[in-house]
């Protein structure tokens, strides 16, 4: 239909799709988009005219897919010089079909997809798989392909809910059906694997024949709304384990003030360990260190049979889905550790929510309280779970209130974490992907710094440091400023005298398994950005319109309720769907649609900008900006941050019943098919394979041996050499530059003249008027046990890169007297 030109709304050339132009916001604006958002919903109450109906949303999602693959989509490989951003992905479920997004740096929202075809619980789309010369993808010609679980599947019979459909985003055709006897709750896929998430069981597929790959039915049965949490790196799949099981666990894990209720959860776990009272007692001391105080092993005992039930919460195990044997997969005590990466306590609590870093490094565990957030890095041993050590660094600490945790989101750098919670909000944490305090010095530059600032090593202080915990145990040290905060952590006890002895006798302070652990830092939000529309109260009044239930928890609508309050803390029983991602800004073109965006636009930001989908479909840029503590008393490196942030662009992008659904099969032009046709082209190369249809039949073997031919092996020899001497980088401050040396003046035996810098002795000249050095060590005949060492002080040492003393740069050795 014809749309008014000012309508953000048009249709797209290249999907056919609806584009969505952003609208510039501000705070005043996104707090009244509640007014027109009540407006549209209950009309009755300030006009006549009907609303413009919007479809009801159930969930939202950011997507990674080939589409913004920045490693393996060639398109971003020049990523720094020619601005090329990957897009924003976003799937949105209805209450009848989906949709899927792009947001591209340029800012115009484009549709990929849409469809009615009932509802949906989850969806993906499957990242091409890795392929090599011994594993060729069966569904190459097929790709890029959507994982749907829909209520009523292929299979049309079965449950709702109970079977995964693959389709062809390129032909429109199902190309693999997947039947399950339970319901799925959700799907996770990467280049490897796609995992689909049932209650209290994982079942992993292969991507290139989705023949099964592995299985696991061990799942702590969580309450919801995640009823069985996962987090799926490039690798790695960290899952809720249900019980603990002593021979596997790491070194470390959560560190609890609440000793006591460790050490009963500790118990409860050993009792499923089918053995004696004794056994119980050494498996407490072993991961406490001490027994708790004045118990005695019948009160134990007493104690754990308060709890019948063997399952344990808050335990996680990461597995790697590479060397994870085939079938089923067992953390028993029989079971070898074959593929198991780390198995440790996260929280007392079920857990939540979890979620991998970028790097797949760091892991952030919720539980079902939502109080605390527990930040991990996991540092693994080739050999055994049990030797691999999990350091808890940080306890993100959201507040005293319940809340579930649905949306746990990293920025790029692993500088931000978001974690968004049920009642619509999200709260904005600093942290370092090595640990430590957030300060000015580690969030203020646009790049991330090394943990120890250049003085700090140069110093020596890091070995200062080390030293004293390593001699104090870890606890406060003498020296002030670097006492590590004592982390009251009765599992950190498992780490035995041996390895520290072990440790420090071979000289090995770097292994950064072993003692000493870093401290537990809890971080506090700096900024908690909440929905504008996040009014209980009306959410469960008026039914179609406004439902904004978690994936699973369904609430039937209430009876009518008080008027209105537009105070989104005041949502009680309300449930928002939201989710957030971090990306380069999109702002500029609604702010300047005029104007041309220059290249260096995005690098004025330290941090890059938030964007927040809501259950009503309105997507939100939030700007960010991190500056000193505003009553910081003066601003050094180790200040406190604080945030301010502020709305800059909307998009609205929920569906209204009018519009076209937009459905393979795809022209070849389309976003998601000419991303997978680039990932896959990229794949092929990484195998040594030829892309089909590409020109020439050369072999990799030919290509290496045409290359060879043309060099000489000296040549090589020689660029290795520049590598090592290019690769190798100096002390930043020579030995001799470090704090701990002092400077004194000598003067020879017959001279004790303290020269002034306006005596006129300063230049003896000799017969040509030439100057002269004034002490020639060369002729003169020196005393040197009679030479008088004399206090003065001595000149500021040149550091690189600073401009030489003028002295210097005459050529004249002076001694000149610090008073005059």
């Amino acid at each position: 239909g014809a749309m008014a030109t000012e309508s953000p709304r048009r249709p797209s050339r290249c999907t056919g799709g609806v584009v969505v132009r952003p609208q510039a916001a501000t705070e005043q604006s996104y707090m009244e988009s509640v007014v027109t958002f009540l407006q549209d919903v209950v009309p009755q109450a300030y006009s006549g005219t009907p609303p413009e109906e919007k479809e009801k949303i159930v969930w939202v999602r950011f997507e990674n897919a080939d589409l913004n693959d920045t490693s393996r989509n060639m398109e971003f490989h020049e990523i720094h010089s020619t601005g090329n951003e990957p897009p924003l992905l976003l799937m949105i479920g209805y209450s009848d079909g989906m949709q899927v997004w792009s947001i591209p740096i340029s800012g115009e929202a484009q549709e990929l997809f849409s469809v009615r075809h009932g509802p949906v619980r989850a969806a993906r789309i499957l990242p091409a798989p890795q392929i090599s010369a011994q594993k060729c993808d069966n569904f190459a010609e097929k790709r890029p392909l959507l994982g749907v679980c829909k209520s009523i599947g292929s299979s049309g019979t079965s449950p709702p809910y109970c079977c995964v459909d693959l389709y062809s985003l390129r032909t429109g055709e199902m190309v693999k059906s997947i039947q399950f006897k339970t319901p799925i709750y959700d799907l996770h896929c990467n280049k490897r694997i796609l995992v689909v998430v049932l209650q209290e069981k994982i079942a992993a597929f292969d991507s290139c024949t989705f023949t099964k790959k592995f299985f696991l039915t061990s799942c702590y049965p969580c309450p919801g709304p995640n009823m069985n949490p996962i987090a799926l790196g490039s690798r790695w799949l960290a899952y809720a384990e249900n019980k603990l099981i002593r021979c596997h666990q790491s070194r470390g894990g959560a560190c609890g003030d609440n000793i006591q209720s460790y050490t009963a959860t500790v118990i409860s776990a050993a009792k499923t360990i089918k053995t004696g009272l004794t056994m119980v007692g050494k498996v407490v001391t072993q991961l406490t260190g001490t027994l708790p105080s004045g118990a005695t092993e019948e009160e134990i005992l007493a104690h754990s049979n308060l709890r019948r039930s063997p399952l344990v919460p808050g335990i996680v195990t990461i597995i790697d889905t590479d060397t994870v044997a085939e079938g089923q997969v067992l953390v028993s005590e029989d079971s070898d550790s074959d593929g198991i990466v780390a198995h440790f306590p996260a929280h007392e609590k079920p857990i939540c929510c979890m979620a991998f870093n970028p790097s797949g490094m760091l892991l952030v565990t919720t539980d079902t309280l939502g109080h605390d957030f527990h930040v991990f890095q996991i540092l693994t041993h080739p050999w055994s779970s049990s030797q691999s050590a999990v350091h808890h660094l940080y306890t993100l600490h959201r507040g005293e209130t319940e809340a579930k945790v649905q949306d746990i989101s990293f920025s790029h750098d692993c500088r931000w974490v978001v974690v968004s919670t049920l009642r619509g909000t999200s709260h904005v944490f600093p942290i370092n992907p090595y640990g430590g305090q957030p300060c000015v010095r580690t969030h203020m530059s646009p790049r991330v710094v090394n943990r120890m600032s250049r003085f700090q090593k140069s110093a020596g202080l890091e070995e200062i440091e080390q030293e004293l915990t390593s001699k104090q145990g870890g606890r406060c040290s003498p020296v002030p400023g670097l006492s590590s905060s004592p982390s009251g952590s009765p599992l950190h006890g498992k780490l035995n005298s041996q390895d520290t002895y072990n440790n420090f006798t071979n000289n090995n302070p770097g292994n950064p398994r072993l003692l000493p652990l870093p401290s537990l830092t809890v971080v506090l939000p700096l900024a908690q950005i909440k929905q504008p529309m996040t009014l209980g109260t009306i959410t469960k009044r008026t039914g179609p319109y406004l439902f904004g239930a978690g994936c699973f928890s369904i609430k039937a609508p209430c009876k009518s309720k008080p008027a209105p309050q537009i105070s989104p803390s005041k949502s009680v029983g309300g449930e928002f769907c939201v989710a957030a991602v971090f990306g380069s800004s999109r702002s500029w073109f609604a702010n300047n649609s005029g104007l041309k965006r220059e290249k260096d636009q995005s690098k004025q930001f330290v941090v890059e900008s938030l964007y927040i989908i809501s259950c009503y479909g309105s997507l939100v840029e939030h700007v960010l900006e991190p500056r000193p503590l505003s009553t910081a008393p003066k601003i050094s490196d180790d200040t406190p941050l604080e945030m301010v942030t502020c709305p800059r662009a909307s998009w609205t992008l929920v569906r209204t019943p009018q519009w076209n659904e937009l459905q393979p099969p795809f022209n070849a032009n389309h976003p998601l098919l000419l991303a997978a046709d680039a990932v896959q082209y990229y794949q092929y190369l990484l195998a040594g394979l030829v892309p089909p249809g590409s020109p020439g039949p050369i072999t990799r073997h030919e290509s290496y041996d045409s290359l060879a031919s043309d060099h000489s092996g000296q040549e090589d020899e020689e660029w290795l050499s520049q590598v090592e001497i290019v690769t190798h980088t100096g002390p930043h401050r020579r030995l001799w530059m470090g704090p701990q040396f002092q400077f004194k003046t000598i003067h020879p035996s017959g001279q004790t003249t303290v020269i002034s810098s306006s005596s006129s002795v300063l230049q003896s000249h000799g017969p040509s008027d030439t100057p002269q050095p004034l002490l020639d060590f060369d002729t003169d005949d020196l005393d040197l046990n009679s030479l008088r060492i004399q206090p003065v002080r001595s000149e500021p040492v040149s550091m690189p890169g600073s401009p030489r003393p003028a002295a210097d740069r005459r050529g004249v050795s002076t001694v000149i007297d610090a008073t005059s």
